[in-house]
């Protein structure tokens, strides 16, 4: 299971020209679920994201994280995230979870992080997506459980 985290400053996703969420200040967040993957796996990442000391402190040190300044949090799934680039061309996506084990990953993480009362807004399993990034830093980590 892989995640790409971006601190931002404001953070929307559209479906069909459709804004179906948006944030302020905290975190865009891809997930990405592969075959092997668990649930267990999720809930880790959960903790570890919501966690994380990403945001900068009144000394301008990394000391907050999302939950310390009540951020927000948009979660949009990305098979892309499991594509293996390593030979030829064109990405391969035999690591890539079948849609409905993905799906149920990708549910489980978001109510994860729901359950702290912290805003959470999501993309559309499945949709084409068109996703608008206010990186803020920039700031970018990906978190991987194996």
């Amino acid at each position: 299971m892989k995640l790409i985290l971006q601190r931002v400053a404001r953070s929307s996703v559209r479906v069909d020209g459709e804004e179906i969420g948006c944030i302020g200040r905290g975190l865009m967040i891809l997930f990405g679920a592969e075959k092997n993957d668990r649930e267990e796996m999720a809930v880790w990442l959960a903790e570890k994201t919501l966690n994380l000391r990403v945001f900068s402190d009144d000394n301008g040190k990394m000391n907050l994280s999302v939950q310390d300044i009540g951020g927000e949090l948009l979660v949009v799934s990305q098979f892309t995230l499991a594509g293996d680039c390593s030979k030829g061309r064109r990405p391969g996506f035999d690591r890539a979870a079948e849609p409905a084990q993905a799906e149920r990953l990708y549910r489980l993480f978001v109510e994860a992080v729901g359950r702290t009362g912290l805003k959470v807004n999501e993309g559309r399993f499945g949709a084409d997506m068109q996703v608008e990034i206010l990186n803020d830093g920039p700031v970018t980590f990906i978190l991987e459980k194996r």
